[in-house]
């Protein structure tokens, strides 16, 4: 519990000494953590160690924002014509 509050302060500390609030912190922090496990799972997901329902559940998004953010990164995917 002591490690939560700590980071707590941290937060408040950064937030009194910038022009950002706590929640815009934390939506920044919550972008970087999510693309630092997005590029995790991408790179598996090129040597195909993982497959695109695999990542979804562990990302918990649908499987049409996953192949949304291959097609922003440029990465080759199979699209299928439903």
């Amino acid at each position: 519990m002591s490690n939560l509050s700590n980071i707590k302060l941290e937060i408040e500390k950064y937030a009194n000494e910038s022009n950002f609030t706590e929640l815009q912190i934390v939506e920044k922090l919550e972008k970087y953590f999510f693309n630092k496990k997005v590029n995790a799972n991408l790179k598996l997901y090129k040597k195909g160690k993982k497959k695109v329902s695999e990542i979804t559940k562990d990302l918990k998004i649908s499987p049409r924002r996953f192949y949304a953010i291959l097609e922003k990164k440029n990465i080759e995917h199979t699209k299928y014509n439903k």
